[in-house]
């Protein structure tokens, strides 16, 4: 009886088949080595994305009748066209001017911070807000709302009215925008000038 030795691995048949199959390896891995896989990135713009303008210095008058009304400005205006919720906004304070037919001012509303709404008709101030009458009345408060179609302002919050000799403090207010005639909705008291010195 013969015993056949077996070897492991088998023996190649060509000295080149070996050659080959590592060549083959090597030339994948050196295609994958020097390959930089780069990815090309496209970045995706949406309709929300592209909708905002910024303006410097910005002046918005308003007019009735081609005569100046109102006039608007603030140092900075974020528009943004979207569709749903078209606004613009002053991030970084407000100063509305309501004024006479001779473009003298009737009253100044000044606020850190306020959004217009077109499609309302409105302008909601906020943060420190304060009105100035012509007359020296002035108006305090975190929140007033102006609308541009009836002329008037309004809040629900806490106001502080100083006149000329007293100071009128309560919640809510309703008003013409020239501060001409004004309403403090639930007043909370009043404060004559000689009891506060």
């Amino acid at each position: 009886m013969q015993i056949k030795k077996r070897c492991w691995p088998p023996p190649v048949r060509s000295r080149w088949a070996g050659a080959w199959v590592g060549g083959i390896v090597g030339c994948w891995l050196l295609l994958l080595a020097c390959n930089d896989l780069k990815v090309e990135k496209r970045q995706v713009f949406t309709q929300d994305d592209v909708a905002i303008e910024v303006g410097r210095d910005v002046e918005i008058l308003y007019s009735d009748s081609a005569i100046v009304r109102v006039r608007v400005t603030g140092p900075l205006l974020h528009n943004y066209s979207d569709r749903e919720n078209p606004r613009q906004e002053f991030p970084e304070g407000v100063k509305i001017d309501f004024l006479e037919p001779d473009l003298s001012v009737r009253s100044v509303l000044t606020a850190k911070t306020a959004v217009r709404y077109q499609e309302k008709g409105q302008i909601i101030a906020r943060d420190n807000v304060v009105l100035v009458s012509a007359e020296g009345e002035k108006l305090e408060t975190e929140e007033l709302i102006w609308d541009e179609k009836t002329a008037k302002i309004y809040t629900e919050k806490f106001v502080k009215v100083t006149k000329p000799g007293e100071v009128i403090y309560g919640y809510g207010l309703e008003a013409e925008q020239d501060f001409s005639y004004w309403k403090i909705t639930v007043p909370k008291g009043r404060i004559k000038v000689e009891q506060l010195d």
